[in-house]
């Protein structure tokens, strides 16, 4: 006759095993999340980027767009062009198909076939000034290259800046632009913040293409190790106290405060390793198979005969406008030309009208742009936003999404399509800068606001934020260590 299964002794017997594999694992979650409060994974910002570049000059630049754009090899069609400076001289950037980027020199109108070293140490030299650049190696990822973003750029050219930051630039090795700027700060940190936190460890390597399953399936043994410590703390746990005079079983002093402090910080814990389960779309769960928007296509003259760069440049510089880069842009069945500043500031010029720059975009012609994204669609509501809120907010710079423009006002179109779309659009650009769904609402609720505690009374009231999130990972630390010298101890008894 088989012997009934003792629930509690199984519950107990599973949490001590579990932490003993776990524990310390989990405690340098804890601490990693913590540096990545102040420190981030390496990135650049558009403004960090259009900073150092220098004012594009309309008296020597450039070939007409069209011109360059009828020249592209193969007859590919461009998806995005923009006029920015590589290695200080005027290129076209052309997005093309399956995320590849082709630069063109803006005076020649030779596409750039190969960034070799002494280009890749030319573009550095922007943001190397007055500091020497020195050439590293060339590699096709790294420690601070993770980044799906990046992959059109691969291989990656490594520049070493002698300034004081110490500061690591990755070149594109397809346009020859700086995609990435890695400080020393960032890079020592790092180790201790971003690359662990994200189980980097195990990118690059022979598991890279399991990292997914590893994050999955390692949270999913932690938010074990949560439940069952939870539930046997609570079991355990006694209104009237034991002989010992304590409502803790235990009279080892480690083992008590490893009692009480999963008591106090256990379902803290518990929604911060489900929370970061949720961040990696585990089997796609926040995916609503709701259709993408339809983004216009961009049309541009291929005869260059009309020379739309030079009458644009010369119409904003005229404005007042510093104009470093040029982006051209469609929207609602034109062509717009999107100049912007060393500060990041734009100003729109329609690509075929004579010279009349503007800020915005009319909100009914964005509103119509911005419905023929979803034709399927209606748009059951429509507002400017002009403050941040709940589903629409900025993050410091260094954060992982900090990076992402989330500018004010934005138009936002809400549908009454299946999924319950809503498009947010900038009309100072015409850009759909972020696209949300009943799917995505809840993952902002259930990932965003549980993992980093993006609520907005918290981040308008920082140090706040920091203090609650300092304790709570505290907390966790202190139980994960005391849960790894315990589990120590019954390893050597053994």
């Amino acid at each position: 006759m088989r012997r009934p299964v003792n629930v509690k002794r199984t519950l107990f017997i599973t949490h001590r095993w579990a932490g003993i594999l776990l524990c310390l694992f989990m405690a340098l979650w804890f601490v990693s999340g913590v540096v990545m409060m102040y420190v981030g994974y390496p990135k650049l910002s558009m403004v960090e980027r259009l900073r150092v570049l220098p004012a594009l000059d309309p008296a020597s630049c450039c070939l007409p767009v069209g011109s360059v754009i009828g020249a592209l090899p193969g007859g590919d069609s461009p998806r995005t062009v923009r006029l920015t400076s590589i290695g200080g001289l005027p290129h076209y950037v052309v997005g093309l198909s399956k995320n590849r980027e082709l630069a063109i020199d803006g005076r020649s109108g030779t596409p750039v076939a190969a960034v070799d070293a002494k280009f890749a140490l030319q573009s550095a030299a922007a943001f190397a000034s007055p500091a020497e650049a020195r050439y590293r190696d060339l590699v096709d990822e790294d420690a601070w290259t993770h980044s799906k973003a990046l992959d059109g750029h691969r291989p990656l050219h490594r520049v070493d800046i002698d300034d004081e930051a110490r500061t690591l630039l990755y070149v594109s090795g397809s346009t020859g632009e700086v995609v990435r700027r890695a400080s020393a700060t960032e890079r020592q940190w790092g180790w201790i913040g971003a690359w662990l936190h994200w189980l980097y460890p195990f990118r690059g390597g022979a598991v890279d293409r399991w990292w997914t399953e590893i994050i999955i399936y390692t949270s999913l043994a932690g938010a074990l190790l949560g439940v069952t410590g939870l539930v046997s703390g609570i079991l355990r746990w006694r209104r009237r106290p034991y002989p010992h005079g304590s409502r803790s079983p235990y009279r080892d002093w480690l083992m008590r405060w490893h009692h009480w402090l999963g008591l106090a910080f256990g379902l803290l814990l518990l929604t911060w390793i489900v929370s970061g389960l949720l961040s990696v779309n585990p089997w796609q769960v926040f995916d609503s198979g709701a259709p993408r928007p339809q983004l216009a296509k961009l049309v541009l003259g291929t005869d260059g005969q009309h020379d739309e760069t030079r009458r644009a440049l010369h119409c904003f510089n005229a404005a007042g406008l510093q104009v470093r880069e040029l982006e051209w842009r469609p929207m609602g069945g034109e062509t717009f030309v999107l100049a912007r500043d060393g500060a990041g500031r734009g100003r729109l010029q329609r690509a075929s009208a004579d010279c009349a720059p503007f800020e915005a975009h009319e909100l009914d012609a964005l509103r119509a742009a911005g419905e023929s994204m979803l034709p399927d669609a209606r748009v059951s509501g429509a507002r400017l936003q002009s403050a941040y809120d709940w589903y629409y907010y900025d993050r410091a710079t260094h954060s992982m999404t900090g990076h992402v423009g989330r500018p004010l006002p934005v138009l936002v179109l809400e549908f009454d399509d299946p999924a319950a779309s809503w498009l947010y659009l900038d009309p100072k650009t015409g850009a759909l800068v972020q696209r949300l769904d009943d799917h995505l609402r809840v993952k902002r609720w259930l990932f965003a606001l549980l993992h980093s505690w993006d609520w907005k009374p918290l981040l308008d009231r920082r140090p706040l934020w920091d203090a609650l999130l300092i304790l709570g990972s505290v907390g966790g630390l202190l139980v994960s260590l005391s849960g790894a010298v315990l589990g120590w101890r019954r390893l050597r008894r053994q």
